[in-house]
C-alpha cells in the first residue's frame, strides 16, 4: 500500500557549482580530488560517506564494474572545488558539478557530473521504498527491490519486452515499441559484452542497475542509444551510478539569454534545426518534449547547441508503431512512484501533437533569447512568427510553418568566424552553413 508522503518533489534551483556528497551509512575510500589542475595538486588520501542517498543502492559494489565507478575508485574523476585537509562537504541541492575527467590520469578534459534527482527526491524515494515493505528507514533499499514482482519478472526475462516497463514513470517509456526496447538492451553500455537484443549477458544487478535507471531518469540510457557521434543532438555519456551520470562539459542555454544578436540569431537557428531532426530522422523515430526549461539544452565551447537534459523527452516509434494497450490499465508498483505521486497520468501515445516540443520552445525559451536583438522591421517578423509558432491553439502544419517561416528570418542574421568553431571555415565556403 503507497504511503502519503507530501507533495510532489521540488525543482532545483542554481548554485555554486561544487560536488555533493550526501553522507549515509556506508563509507568508500576515495583520494581527494583536485583542483583544476589536478597534476599541479599534491595527491592525498582521505576517507568519506559515499552512501546510498547519492548513489541510489546499498553498496559500493551495486556499481563497481560500470563505467563511472571505476573512474570513480581509480582516481579519474576529479572534482574542481573538493579539496582536502580539511574535507568540505559542499551543498547537496545543486542539479550539476563541473568535474576533470582522464582515460589515462595523464591527460585531462572538463566534464558535468550531473544529479538525476534532487536530494528532496532522493529522500522520498528511499523513504517510499522502506514504506512499500513497512520496514524502517533503514531498511536495505537493494534488497527491498529486488524482492518486488516487477524485478521478479525481469530476472526471468531473456528479452526486455514493453509489459516490463509499463507503468514506469518516464516519458521515454510511455509509448515503447519493441524495436526502441531492443536498441536499449542492445547499446546498454554498463555490462560487459553489449550488442544483442537478449538479456543473457546481464547479471541479476545489471539487470536491477538497469530497470533502477529506467525508473528514476531516462537521461543516461538516451544518451547511450542515440549517440551524439551518430548524429543525435545529445552529448557523449561517460557513465552513470545509481543517482549520477557524468557527461561531457556543456553551458545552459540560460547564459546565452543576454548574448550578441548574431550569436543569439545562431543558438535559435540551432535549436529550431534540433527540433526539426527529432521529429523527422531516418530511424523514423518521433521525439517530443512533455516540458522544457533553460537548463534543456546546453551549448558546448565551440558552439554547437544539444539536448543538455533528456529527462523529459519522449519517443514514439513511427515505423513499427506502440502496443494497442500502452495507457490503458497499466499496473503501477513501487518502481512507478519513486519520484511522484503513484496516481500521476501521463497523456496517451496517440494525443502527442506533432508541434508540441515547437510550441513549448517558441513559447518559453526562444523570445527571452531573442526579445529586442534586432532592428526594425526584423524583430517585427521575428516576434510575429514567434507568436504563431507558440500558439498552441493552432494546428500542427500552421505552427510548423511559423517554425520555418522563422529559421528562414534567422538564418542570415547569423555571422560566419571562428566564435562559431563547429560550422566554421566551412561557412565561408558552403552557404548552407
Amino acid at each position: 500500500m503507497e504511503p502519503q508522503l507530501g507533495p510532489k518533489a521540488a525543482g532545483l534551483g542554481p548554485g555554486r557549482p561544487v560536488l555533493l556528497l550526501w553522507v549515509s551509512a556506508l563509507s568508500c575510500s576515495l583520494s581527494s580530488l583536485a583542483s583544476p589542475s589536478p597534476s599541479l595538486v599534491p595527491r592525498s588520501r582521505t576517507s568519506y560517506n559515499f552512501g546510498r542517498t547519492f548513489l541510489g543502492l546499498d553498496k559500493c559494489n551495486a556499481c563497481i564494474g560500470t563505467s563511472i565507478c571505476k573512474k570513480f575508485f581509480k582516481e579519474e574523476i576529479r572534482f574542481d572545488s573538493w579539496l582536502a585537509s580539511p574535507l568540505g562537504l559542499p551543498p547537496d541541492y545543486l542539479p550539476s558539478y563541473p568535474a576533470n575527467y582522464s582515460d589515462d590520469s595523464k591527460t585531462w578534459r572538463p566534464v558535468e557530473v550531473s544529479r538525476l534527482v534532487s536530494k528532496q527526491q532522493s529522500d522520498i524515494s528511499d523513504r517510499r521504498i522502506c514504506a512499500s515493505a513497512a520496514a524502517p528507514k533503514t531498511c536495505s533499499i537493494e534488497r527491498i527491490l529486488r524482492k518486488t514482482r516487477r524485478f521478479q519478472k525481469w530476472l526471468q526475462a531473456k528479452r526486455l519486452t514493453p509489459d516490463l516497463v509499463q507503468g514506469l514513470p518516464s516519458p521515454f517509456l510511455r509509448c515503447p515499441s519493441q524495436r526502441l526496447l531492443d536498441r536499449v538492451v542492445r547499446r546498454y553500455a554498463e555490462v560487459a559484452d553489449a550488442g544483442s537484443i537478449f538479456m543473457d549477458h546481464f547479471t541479476d544487478r545489471d539487470k536491477l542497475r538497469l530497470l533502477y535507471t529506467l525508473a528514476v531518469n531516462a537521461h543516461p540510457i538516451l544518451l547511450q542509444i542515440f549517440p551524439g557521434a551518430e548524429g543525435w543532438p545529445l552529448p557523449k555519456y561517460l557513465g552513470s551510478c545509481g543517482r549520477l551520470a557524468v557527461s561531457t562539459s556543456t553551458s545552459p542555454l540560460r547564459d546565452f539569454y543576454s548574448a550578441a544578436p548574431d550569436q543569439a540569431a545562431d543558438l535559435a537557428y540551432q535549436l529550431l534545426g534540433v527540433l526539426e531532426s527529432l521529429r523527422s530522422n531516418d530511424l523514423n523515430y518521433f521525439f517530443y518534449f512533455t516540458h522544457v526549461d533553460a537548463g534543456t539544452f546546453g551549448i558546448f565551447n565551440n558552439g554547437h547547441l544539444f539536448i543538455r537534459d533528456a529527462s523529459a523527452l519522449g519517443v514514439i516509434d513511427k515505423q513499427e508503431g506502440s502496443p494497442a494497450a500502452a495507457g490503458a490499465g497499466e499496473s503501477k508498483d513501487i518502481f512507478s512512484c519513486l519520484l511522484s505521486g503513484c496516481q500521476a497520468e501521463l497523456p496517451s501515445c496517440y494525443t502527442i501533437p506533432e508541434k508540441q516540443s515547437l510550441v513549448l520552445v517558441c513559447r518559453q525559451l526562444l523570445p527571452r533569447l531573442l526579445l529586442g536583438k534586432f532592428p526594425s522591421p526584423v524583430q517585427e517578423e521575428i516576434d510575429r512568427a514567434l507568436a504563431q509558432c507558440g500558439e498552441g491553439a493552432h494546428p500542427d502544419p500552421e505552427v510548423l510553418r511559423a517554425a520555418s517561416r522563422l529559421k528562414d528570418i534567422l538564418r542570415p542574421l547569423r555571422t560566419c568566424d571562428p566564435r562559431f568553431a563547429y560550422r566554421y571555415p566551412d561557412c565561408k565556403y558552403n552557404d548552407k552553413f
